[in-house]
């Protein structure tokens, strides 16, 4: 597992498959904080040391890294600990637009 909070090439995520699941990242964005945790075998994992580093639970979103796919195939909001019906998200999905932008951005800003 990797926190990272300063930008990484695209070529050291690369460096990281095959991890768990082969050719996909598993990857939690604090969106607030503007940091991306990564390479764990589950959501979970890295929303927990996100936590015991000083982040919200309202401010994780789990989402899925495609290193070797590019455009809107390269990020997948699919995680189990987005479903919040308390922030009106009940699905395993990303469905806050404005959300789903700030996640791009913070990893558009730490993965170059």
């Amino acid at each position: 597992m990797k926190i990272i909070s300063q930008p990484i090439t695209h070529s050291e995520l690369n460096d990281m498959l095959p991890g768990y699941f082969g050719d996909m990242i598993k990857a939690v964005v604090d969106v607030k904080q503007g940091i991306l945790g990564l390479d764990a075998e589950l959501h979970a994992d890295i929303e927990k040391e996100l936590l015991s580093q000083g982040s919200t639970q309202a401010d994780l979103w789990g989402i899925n890294l495609y290193p070797e796919m590019e455009g809107d195939d390269f990020i997948e909001f699919d995680s189990l600990i987005n479903i919040r019906p308390y922030q009106g998200n009940r699905s395993r999905d990303v469905r806050d637009a404005a959300i789903r932008k700030q996640i791009v951005d913070t990893v558009n800003r730490l993965i170059l």
